[in-house]
């Protein structure tokens, strides 16, 4: 079961930005839980150059196999050309917290 679910994490450009992302996937159960963060400070490479920004980052927790539907969703609301959109297992964790995250989510919806 622990290898059932993910964290996704995906960077924003505000919070408005972010709360619509989170708003739309907790609306379609595709995310148990979504913790937007702001004040985080992004550095990367873009267009040849370093480059940085100030960003909002959402970890969202599912299951694995919410993951493509997630990313579609994430990509049609985000203002971004190339927009982060990780998933990393949960390796392990609270089995009340993992049942809590299962039954928060739906099945796969589609878009």
């Amino acid at each position: 079961m622990k290898s059932d679910f993910i964290v996704i994490l995906t960077t924003c450009k505000n919070r408005r930005q972010a709360r619509d992302i989170t708003d739309l996937l907790l609306k379609k159960r595709l995310v148990a839980c979504a913790n937007i963060m702001p004040g985080v400070e992004s550095k990367f490479w873009w267009g040849g150059k370093l480059d940085e920004a100030k960003e909002v980052l959402v970890m969202m927790k599912t299951r694995k196999e919410n993951f493509e539907v997630v990313e579609k969703n994430i990509k049609r609301l985000h203002s971004y050309e190339v927009p982060e959109i990780i998933a990393m297992p949960i390796v392990d964790g609270s089995r009340y917290y993992l049942n809590w995250v299962d039954s928060s989510v739906g099945q796969c919806q589609g878009l």
